[in-house]
């Protein structure tokens, strides 16, 4: 519930999560405006709590402005008001899912049903049995009967929600690798013909006087252009298909410029190379017995 706002009686509550100090600098979460939760807050059970930015933007506009509202845990809460102190970046739970609206409620050191947890732990030594070792001692040290378990790191975490993406993409990119080596294949061969339907030409040229770097870009401009064509054809086909692979995208958009730049580079660079291979044996042969052989 936000003070001064009646018409936020019957709004949904967003999702609630009870922090300690530390948290979002464990996790690398950026902090958008005010200021981070601090261990006298707890101490001295202030009233305070922190909010996710997309929930700030959503009741007051902008992060800055929710700096000094006030909240209220649920419509039955007798409790006093909490002063929101924070506004942190938003975190995603489902990788494909936009992140939820989050309060970020201090955790009371006593007083409180305390019946589990998770500790954030940022280290060198992650994913590490010795890690686990020092924590699960740590965690006896002082309450021998609580069960220590579920130790993972935040990238088995990203891969297991990436996994079913993943096999997609890798089978992707086989077929992908395929098309572009049956592709170089392809021009490759197309170039050859060229070059082999053209030996008389090529020797009557070179007879004449022309230049071998000259007769070399002669074929070479051939396959650039083979290449544009191609490469027009396929960045019009991408950019309209592109939006049904948005679905096994995160962090990129399907219509994303440095991408599709580099992926024409990378083909027009493989197909020049395709096309230079005949180029270079077209400007190497001998006039004399290209014309005897025709």
């Amino acid at each position: 519930m936000v003070e001064d706002r009646p018409d936020a009686e019957n709004e949904p509550l967003p999702r609630r999560a009870s922090i300690w100090p530390g948290y979002f600098e464990a996790l690398g979460t950026r902090l958008i405006a005010g200021r981070d939760l601090t261990w006298a807050d707890i101490d001295e059970a202030r009233g305070v709590a922190m909010v996710s930015e997309n929930l700030a933007r959503e009741l007051w506009g902008e992060p800055q402005a929710a700096i000094g509202e006030r909240i209220r845990g649920s419509r039955d809460d007798p409790q006093r008001w909490h002063e929101i102190i924070g506004v942190t970046q938003d975190m995603h739970e489902e990788l494909y899912e936009r992140p939820p609206p989050i309060v970020y409620w201090p955790t009371p050191m006593e007083g409180s049903d305390f019946r589990g947890g998770t500790y954030v732990i940022r280290s060198e030594r992650a994913g590490t049995e010795n890690l686990f070792n020092e924590v699960r001692q740590a965690v006896w040290a002082s309450h021998p009967d609580l069960v220590v378990g579920g130790e993972r790191t935040m990238q088995d975490v990203y891969s297991d929600s990436l996994a079913r993406t993943s096999f997609v993409l890798v089978l992707l990119a086989i077929a992908g690798a395929m098309a572009l080596v049956l592709s170089v294949v392809g021009i490759y061969g197309v170039v050859s013909y060229i070059v082999s339907q053209r030996r008389r030409e090529i020797g009557i040229r070179i007879a004449l006087g022309a230049e071998p770097l000259a007769v070399k870009r002669m074929f070479m401009r051939y396959g650039f252009a083979i290449a544009v064509i191609g490469a027009t054809v396929g960045a019009a086909a991408a950019l309209t298909l592109s939006r049904f692979l948005g679905s096994l995208l995160f962090g990129v958009q399907p219509m994303d410029p440095p991408t599709f730049l580099a992926v024409l580079t990378f083909l027009l660079a493989a197909v020049l190379f395709a096309t230079y291979l005949p180029a270079r044996r077209a400007a190497g042969l001998d006039p004399a017995a290209t014309l005897r052989a025709e």
